[in-house]
């Protein structure tokens, strides 16, 4: 469990960005993942229920000006970051797995 920073710049005007905390990094892939989804429930309010694929997640997370995550590093007391491929590489592992994959 290493804590892990989400930070998120929607758009290009800068006072657009936020950043949320999590306790680990597949938390934190969770929370994009549900980010996704609120996402699309804005986009369909009457829909019943909100299915997608991968890729549809990965083209969301490509339109975002900026996503990088800060993953503390025990070893060595500070934060690595992590960019956009890494996120979108631990968030296929992470689906693959909750799918019953290995």
């Amino acid at each position: 469990m290493s804590h892990s920073i989400l930070l998120i710049q929607p758009n290009k005007k800068p006072d657009g960005r936020t950043y949320s905390d999590y306790e680990s990094v597949n938390e934190c892939m969770e929370g994009i993942c549900k980010m996704y989804e609120e996402h699309l429930k804005r986009l369909n309010p009457s829909s019943p229920s909100i299915t997608y694929d991968i890729s549809q997640l990965f083209d969301f997370l490509d339109q975002l000006a900026d996503i990088s995550i800060l993953v503390f590093q025990r070893s060595t007391n500070t934060y690595a970051p992590y960019n956009r491929d890494w996120i979108k590489e631990k968030i296929y592992i992470l689906l693959r797995k909750q799918a019953g994959g290995k």
